[in-house]
């Protein structure tokens, strides 16, 4: 059980283990919208180049008792400031995405600030309206994981 959680900046060590994370069949199917060939690990690392160096971005990994468990990034995109997020699947149910949200809303003051997920994703659904967001609609999507056009859920936090 993780008891301790905290956010850091990423830093080039801890792209292996992002990028094993962002390979896990359950947690790519959950994600939906991710990389085409989530096994690609150029176009990972040509994504990380990219978004690590848009100033905009911010860019933290989550700890979980001192250990690298996740990420969680703030980026702007089509004028709209949105979060993202990825738990490893070893440590889901445990409260670390909540309060990973929560550390990340301490940092970035924009408001509104939006996040989506696929709608038949209960889980992050409820991290994020827990942590205050509000659905304001839908919008069918291709999710690259699921080789199909989804449903997808629009939040935000006012």
């Amino acid at each position: 059980m993780t008891t301790e959680v905290t956010l850091r900046g990423l830093e080039d060590g801890d792209l292996d283990t992002v990028f094993e994370f962002m390979r896990d069949p359950e947690s790519v199917w959950m994600a939906a919208f991710t990389a085409e060939d989530p096994d690609d690990r150029e176009a990972f690392d040509a994504h990380m180049r990219r978004v690590r160096a848009n100033p905009e971005t911010i860019n933290q990994v989550v700890l979980g008792d001192g250990r690298v468990v996740g990420t969680i990034a703030c980026f702007v995109m089509e004028g709209d400031t949105e979060i993202t997020y990825w738990i490893d699947r070893a440590v889901w149910g445990q409260g670390v995405a909540g309060r990973a949200v929560a550390l990340l809303l301490e940092l970035v003051s924009t408001r509104p600030l939006h996040a989506r997920a696929a709608s038949d994703n209960a889980g992050s659904l409820k991290v994020l309206t827990k942590a205050g967001f509000e659905v304001v609609g839908t919008e069918v999507s291709h999710a690259a994981a699921r080789k199909a056009e989804i449903e997808e859920t629009i939040l935000v936090l006012r």
